[in-house]
């Protein structure tokens, strides 16, 4: 009889650090990430678990001219929104974020069960993403805001709307700061049941 593998190896406990460790980014250092290391983190990405694999997303890594035309968008939002402060101060921010990676999902629209599943493999593979960057020192945040939703983005991008639609947009790169997070304990989210 085969006995069962121990689940106390310090693989484990490293891979529970991980998760545990990974935090939302704002504030970044002026220091570019290797683009091979980003090809490396979409790489693994990827081998998200996707149902009949159907390999759902695609990834957009944006270069300063597309990064540029994004900031204009973002300004245009917010100004129409909060007026013309508020949208200088968001493009000013935004532009202090190093890295950009947009994320699309194909679209089923013949079938809503598919799609729905295909989203889910998507945000999979982002939390592979980020997981991978975060353990070579790299900090991420995804993004599900308002240009995400903004039609003038597939233009931007060049993606095709009515094939794709947003999962996110991530920036990464150095932390300037990591900040400190908790969650809810385990007791009070888990049922267990007879």
């Amino acid at each position: 009889m085969k006995k069962a593998p121990s689940y106390e190896t310090a693989e484990l406990r490293e891979v529970e650090r991980l998760i545990r460790g990974r935090r939302t980014i704002d504030q970044y250092l002026e220091l570019p990430v290797p683009e091979e290391l980003v090809r490396e983190a979409i790489d693994a990405a990827r081998w998200a678990p996707n149902h009949h694999v159907t390999e759902p997303w695609h990834f957009y890594l944006l270069g300063p001219e597309c990064v540029g035309q994004c900031l204009d968008l973002c300004q245009d939002i917010v100004t129409a929104k909060k007026g013309p402060e508020a949208g200088a101060f968001k493009r000013e921010s935004w532009s202090k974020k190093p890295g950009w990676l947009l994320m699309t999902c194909r679209r089923s629209p013949d079938d809503e069960l598919l799609e729905r599943e295909d989203y889910a493999a998507c945000s999979a593979a982002m939390q592979n993403f980020m997981l991978y960057l975060w353990k070579a020192g790299v900090g991420t945040k995804w993004t599900t805001g308002p240009i995400t939703r903004d039609p003038r983005l597939a233009s931007i991008v060049g993606f095709d709307a009515e094939k794709e639609f947003v999962v996110g947009l991530t920036w990464y790169g150095y932390p300037k700061l990591t900040p400190e997070q908790k969650r809810t304990e385990l007791g009070e989210i888990l049922t267990q049941l007879p």
